[in-house]
């Protein structure tokens, strides 16, 4: 099994103090790149759930390739009883169910995309989502 490359510690790290009040796991994903989990992730309005869990893969070709997708609680629900609406799907995240977040970036920048931008956008996204 390959380590976790040091790009990817070091992503792994930004994402840890960008998000300070969440818990920030990773394991290594056999090929180099790492299996991330951020939990307490702060969600609230529209949203059910006052807070999250936020699953995702970092490759072992980052920078050079999109963190994408995100995965989420599958029970993840509006508080107003809407419907999620579109970029939201059932799914399954290492073997659980879970809830796909679709944010693909159309015109990745490997200088300044990272994975912590990355999750913030999907964050800011989904909390605004209609």
């Amino acid at each position: 099994m390959t380590a976790i490359t040091p790009v990817i510690e070091k992503a792994i790290a930004d994402i840890r103090s960008s998000f300070p009040e969440c818990q920030v796991d990773a394991e290594p994903d056999g090929s180099g790149g790492a299996h991330v989990m951020v939990r307490e992730m702060p969600l609230g309005r529209p949203y059910a759930q006052p807070t999250i869990w936020v699953g995702f893969q970092i490759t072992f070709q980052y920078p050079y390739a999109d963190v994408y997708p995100h995965f989420t609680c599958a029970d993840l629900k509006r508080a107003d009883g809407r419907a999620l609406g579109e970029g939201l799907a059932p799914a399954s995240h290492r073997g659980r169910p879970a809830m796909q977040i679709s944010r693909r970036s159309n015109k990745l920048n490997p200088a300044t995309d990272t994975a912590a931008l990355k999750l913030l956008k999907v964050m800011q996204w989904l909390r605004t989502h209609p």
